[in-house]
């Protein structure tokens, strides 16, 4: 992260809970806007680039889910969803739109706080490349990883920063399995199997940009019993 406070969007339809984040966030050293609704957003996300977007779920007009995945059509902005359903199978969906992480409502503002700079610490730094990257050739695919950039041909693969996260710590350990517990540690979430599905979703995701065939992956590979294991040329 660089020394410029990051810069949150906040879209929540209620009034109160968008000033009193924007407020309590300022006050933790980040630059805020707020929009009230996705067609508020979409008009300042046209001017504007974010560091991170703080998204609730249940909103008048297009909700929360369907406006994530609009987002990732285009932009790798990390994306916190704000949600009143805490079930399992809602915050799959959530990870399956596109988003790094979620909160299910009501929560405290201390926990968004840490979830926030968990999501951007894990976002990857652009270093001056004073030697010659080390890089891993997945097929087509390259990734630098003394950058953090994933490339294929003369194109840059946008990462999420979840994603961006697990391709540092499989290319830490090339050739060996990560058990999905260990995963869910390094990513910095709490234990539980409900974490584990979300690494599974994120895996998922991953492939998608990876493989030439996601349900027979050569690259990211699934070691039964053991976990994931990224296998490089």
């Amino acid at each position: 992260m660089s020394d410029v406070d990051p810069h949150l969007l906040i879209v929540d339809d209620d009034e109160r809970i968008r000033e009193l984040l924007k407020k309590f966030l300022m006050r933790n050293g980040f630059l805020v806007t707020s929009a009230r609704d996705a067609s508020h957003a979409r008009r300042i996300l046209s001017g504007l680039d974010f560091d991170l977007i703080v998204l609730d779920v249940m909103m008048p007009g297009e909700d929360g889910m369907s406006f994530t995945r609009s987002i990732r059509e285009t932009s790798m902005t990390p994306i916190l969803l704000l949600t009143a359903k805490g079930e399992t199978e809602d915050r799959i969906t959530g990870l399956e739109a596109g988003a790094d992480d979620y909160l299910a409502k009501p929560f405290e503002p201390k926990e968004l706080l840490l979830r926030i700079n968990a999501i951007l610490r894990r976002m990857p730094e652009v270093k001056e490349a004073d030697t010659a990257p080390k890089v891993l050739n997945l097929g087509p695919i390259r990734y630098d990883i003394d950058r953090g950039e994933m490339w294929q041909g003369d194109e840059i693969v946008r990462l999420t920063a979840t994603e961006s996260q697990l391709m540092r710590i499989f290319s830490t350990t090339p050739g060996e399995a990560i058990s999905r517990a260990k995963l869910v540690e390094e990513l910095g979430r709490d234990r539980g199997q409900a974490q584990e599905r979300a690494v599974d979703v994120q895996i998922t995701r991953l492939r998608r940009k990876i493989e030439t065939d996601p349900k027979q992956p050569r690259y990211l590979q699934t070691v039964r019993g053991a976990g994931y294991m990224l296998a490089p040329d």
